[in-house]
């Protein structure tokens, strides 16, 4: 028995031509349509919530949608003639949630209002399906949507990607011929320029934060105003292009030879966004990898997705990761957040004839698996592609900043696309913390591990971050990874004695699948395997009067890994003495 077979899946038989693609959209899509209201501005998916308020939780809902939608009307896409078509729900949402009179009205914004980023899909459609979403409607409703749009214009903002929230709004005003802020538009740009680091990578404003928001924000938005602007902004449209092309030779490290991605960072419940950047490449005319690699790599993300329980039963997508899990969830997923992930079909808005439609999709380059080791200064990881998984090795630089278990999102020693990651219940037991790639240290009943270094270095071949878990101890950690896993050189500095656990991946224990899962453990090491995967922790000490006391394997507590409900963590138990000692850990970590 297969976990997902508990779930309604997406079927996808093949995933080539166009129709194959708005086939999968629609089946991802069409179970939202017996929940919008009577007027289609309120879409309620669940019963958890967000930090915002509830008309702005049912905005989301309605508004994420259209970021499929959007290039599939852009696109000539056609809908069953069986049921409603979005066209028509779209057509009253846009008129009920923007009319003050009306009992469906979106509320008036604020600052930091989470409806301004719920404007962008929005005005998504004004950019590129005008005649769906603008057009069709009346005087009176025309200026009531760009009255309500205009709201951005006239609050603050984070200063991160939601800048180019108003970028997008200005823009799709402007392109159906209304007023817009040009001023802010300048602004908000000159504003991104802070952002910018080199090699393709921006920091996400004020947190510094490096993850996906790169690549399904920052860079999604501004090839979109290169787009539509190049002809009065050429230059700085230029610049967008050339450095998304720079970006994608080290993002493409991000994902396996499977299509699975690594979970880094945060708001991993949008899922198949993942590979919403190299969609936003196709639609806006961009191609940094020949037409059949980028194929291979959207379609092979999203069957992985799609093979996963990630809908419930209702076929509603769910806030979690490889199955729902609200634990790894941030302050800001309310029931509709999800739907982001609809950026992936952004290459629905090319033309019938477009050769993307025709070519098939290319297995994963072999020039980047054999080159498999990726220096991202820009980043602050080091990544390693080994074929079957991929993983990214951090220092922790950012980790103070998030929304919801930042530690872990951020802090720990590697991020795989297959071992995935755990996320803490609490930091009392060992197993509710659930330290995977992490060195743990135990102190009066409370376990302490890398919250954000000192101080960091990304080498040609390794990563070192010094960092202090507890007063009195100070780590210098150097992870080198090579083509069986990594090794990880603590160099500790204490004042007390205590126990130290240095813990590999997470493996899958049975669950609704059996997986054949074992372990073995001795003094000097611990394994943990199933029939797809093994992980091996082999410890020592170098130097010191620290102790290796024992191999041994933690039982997790369940739903903390994002990808696999059960799972065990295979790691070495150290016994810390006062002073300097060195330990080593080698992590081995095989998929076959």
């Amino acid at each position: 028995m297969d976990m997902k077979e508990n779930y309604p899946a997406i079927q996808v038989d093949s995933l080539h031509s166009k129709k194959d693609f708005q086939k999968v959209m629609l089946e991802i899509l069409n179970p939202l349509k017996e929940h919008y209201s009577s007027g289609c501005a309120w879409l309620s998916l669940g019963e958890t919530f967000a930090h915002y308020d509830v008309k702005a939780a049912y905005m989301e809902a309605v508004s994420r949608p259209l970021w499929a939608l959007v290039p599939f009307w852009l696109g000539k896409g056609e809908e069953s003639r069986e049921t409603r078509s979005f066209k028509e729900i779209y057509r009253k949402a846009l008129v009920s949630g923007t009319n003050p009179a009306s009992e469906e009205y979106w509320g008036e914004c604020g600052s930091f209002d989470q409806r301004f980023v719920e404007m962008a899909a929005i005005s998504y459609g004004l950019t590129y399906a005008p005649e769906v979403i603008w057009n069709p409607l009346t005087e009176e409703e025309k200026n009531h949507l760009a009255t309500y749009l205009r709201q951005i214009n006239k609050h603050p903002l984070p200063v991160c990607n939601w800048i180019l929230f108003a970028v997008m709004v200005n823009i799709g005003l402007k392109s159906v011929g209304q007023a817009y802020d040009a001023q802010m538009i300048d602004r908000y740009l000159d504003g991104l320029e802070s952002f910018y680091l080199g090699e393709g990578w921006y920091r996400d404003g004020d947190s510094g934060q490096k993850d996906y928001y790169v690549s399904f924000a920052i860079h999604f938005y501004s090839l979109i105003y290169a787009d539509k602007m190049k002809d009065e902004d050429e230059a700085r449209c230029r610049i967008y292009r050339e450095r998304a092309m720079t970006f994608a030779k080290q993002f493409i490290y991000w994902f396996d030879e499977d299509g699975d991605a690594v979970p880094f960072g945060r708001s991993l419940t949008y899922r198949f966004a993942q590979s919403s950047f190299f969609s936003i490449c196709l639609l806006t005319g961009l191609e940094p990898f020949s037409l059949p690699v980028m194929k291979g790599l959207i379609v092979r993300n999203l069957k992985a997705w799609l093979e996963r329980p990630i809908f419930d039963r209702d076929g509603i997508l769910t806030i979690g990761y490889g199955y729902p899990n609200l634990t790894m969830g941030e302050r800001y997923n309310a029931p509709g957040s999800p739907y982001w992930g609809m950026k992936v079909f952004a290459m629905l808005g090319l033309p019938d004839e477009h050769p993307f439609w025709k070519v098939e999709a290319a297995r994963y380059p072999d020039e980047i698996k054999n080159h498999p080791l990726c220096q991202m200064k820009y980043a602050d990881m080091l990544a390693y592609q080994y074929g079957k998984h991929a993983t990214v090795f951090v220092p922790g630089v950012y980790s103070k900043f998030g929304h919801g278990n930042i530690v872990e999102k951020y802090g720990k020693f590697a991020y795989d696309t297959k071992f995935s990651v755990s996320v803490a219940h609490s930091q009392y037991e060992l197993e509710e913390c659930v330290p995977d790639n992490m060195l743990a240290f135990v102190i009066r009943d409370y376990v302490y591990v890398r919250r954000q270094c000192i101080s960091s270095k990304i080498m040609a071949d390794s990563v070192v971050s010094v960092w202090s878990p507890y007063p009195g101890i100070t780590v210098e950690t150097t992870v080198t990874p090579d083509e069986k896993g990594h090794v990880r050189t603590h160099r500790i500095t204490s004042e007390v004695e205590c126990s130290a656990y240095d813990f590999g991946f997470a493996v899958r224990r049975d669950d609704a699948e059996m997986v054949d899962f074992s372990e073995e453990k001795n003094k000097e090491y611990a394994l943990a395997k199933n029939k797809y995967c093994f992980c091996r922790v082999e410890g020592m000490v170098l130097k010191g009067e620290t102790i290796m006391e024992e191999g041994m394997v933690l039982r997790a507590n369940p739903n903390t890994n994002l990808l696999y409900p059960r799972t065990s963590v295979p790691g070495v138990k150290y016994l810390i003495k006062p002073g300097n000692s060195v330990i080593q850990s080698i992590v081995t970590g095989v998929w076959n």
